[in-house]
This record gives C-alpha cells, sequence and structure tokens, in this order.
C-alpha cells in the first residue's frame, strides 16, 4: 500500500476484462430487459444468422472496431492487435458462458437481480481495465481511444459509442429478424448512464488502488 492506495498487480485485470465482463454481457441479455450495448451490434447479426455462434460474431464485431481506430491513427498500432487477442478470449467466453446460463431461475425478481448485478459487473469491469492499461476487449477500447484521440470527454463518447451500436442493432434485426429484437428498457438505461457510472467508479479506483 502507498499513499492510502492498494498496489494491484495490473495482469489482474485480466481477469474481469475477460471473464466476469463476458460473464455480465450473457447475464444481462439473460435477465430479458435487454442486452448490453456494446454487445447488441453482434447479438444482431447471431438473431439474423444464428449458425454462427455470438461469441463469434463478438470477436467478429470487435476486429471491426481495431480495425476503425487503426484507420483514426493512421497507422498499425500494436497494442490494438493484443487487445484483439484479448476479444476473441472474451468471445469465447460469452459462448462458454452461454452453454450454462440456462440453469438459472427465471422469476422477475430474479431477472431484475440479474440485470442489476450484471450492470454493475459491466461497470466495474470496464472501469478496471481502463484504469489498469491494460490491453482491453476492443469494444471496451474503441471509446477510450476514440476519447482519447479525439480528445473529447469518456463519458460523453461512451454514450455515443452505445446509441450508435443499438441504433444499428434495431436497424439490422427490424430489416432482417422479423422486429426489433434484443433491446429492452435496461438496455436503453445502460446506454445512457453507464459511460457516466464507469467514470465515476473510475475515479474511486483512482483514489483507493494503484495498478503496477
Amino acid at each position: 500500500m502507498r499513499g492510502g492506495r492498494v498496489r494491484v498487480r495490473k495482469e489482474l485485470a485480466l481477469i474481469p476484462i475477460i471473464y466476469v465482463n463476458s460473464f455480465a454481457v450473457v447475464l444481462m441479455l439473460f435477465s430479458g430487459f435487454g442486452i448490453s450495448a456494446i454487445s447488441s451490434v453482434p447479438y444482431a447479426f447471431n438473431q439474423v444468422l444464428p449458425d454462427i455462434s455470438l461469441g463469434t460474431w463478438t470477436y467478429l464485431f470487435q476486429g471491426l472496431l481495431v480495425c476503425i481506430l487503426f484507420g483514426v491513427r493512421r497507422n498499425i498500432h500494436i497494442p490494438y492487435l493484443f487487445s484483439f487477442v484479448v476479444g476473441f478470449l472474451f468471445g469465447i467466453a460469452v459462448d462458454v458462458h452461454e452453454s450454462w446460463i440456462d440453469i438459472l431461475p427465471t422469476d422477475l425478481s430474479w431477472r431484475i437481480l440479474y440485470f442489476a448485478v450484471s450492470y454493475l459487473l459491466l461497470c466495474v469491469g470496464i472501469a478496471i481495465g481502463n484504469k489498469s492499461r491494460m490491453p482491453l476487449a476492443p469494444t471496451d477500447l474503441f471509446p477510450r481511444e476514440f476519447s482519447v484521440l479525439t480528445e473529447k470527454p469518456y463519458s460523453r463518447v461512451k454514450i455515443c459509442f452505445d446509441v450508435t451500436c443499438l441504433t444499428v442493432t434495431a436497424l439490422v434485426t427490424w430489416a432482417f429478424a422479423g422486429g426489433i429484437r434484443g433491446l429492452g428498457l435496461g438496455t436503453v438505461l445502460a446506454a445512457f448512464t453507464m459511460g457516466e457510472v464507469i467514470g465515476k467508479i473510475g475515479e474511486q479506483l483512482d483514489q483507493r488502488v494503484e495498478f503496477i
């Protein structure tokens, strides 16, 4: 501990970045209140082409985000390639969690709890990833890096990114899956509040944790 802050190996941040966040994504979808914005686009394409798993669509989408960041920077930035590796593992973890999630009870009270827990886990996991400076899954990396590259506040970029993802999801599922799918009250709530909550959690982490 130094200066009142707990010192933590930054490599440990990969646990929430990959396994906890992927569980939170699947749990939020299972709650029935809507999928998280960061996974809504892969979900939309999974609904259109279900033979390709949600996890596979997830890392394909993340690969696209990495390519966009390359374009914004106008060069190949090696850390972004490590981020894609994290995204690939994240996608695999999504499929693993989907394989067992159906054993959970589905009463309304449980589903409300699932949404609340998944929302909090995602916020904490993304905040830890941001502060540890470890490679993030591209869906989490994209708003952070875009914020830095454009010198815009992270919370604003995060909200714009989430809303864009939800818009794409709504259009794709409406046009090709027979109606809007995967979006619910929880999705909208998360999209418009998660950026601010992640920022607040990040401020608390700065005061209490030092990643080494």
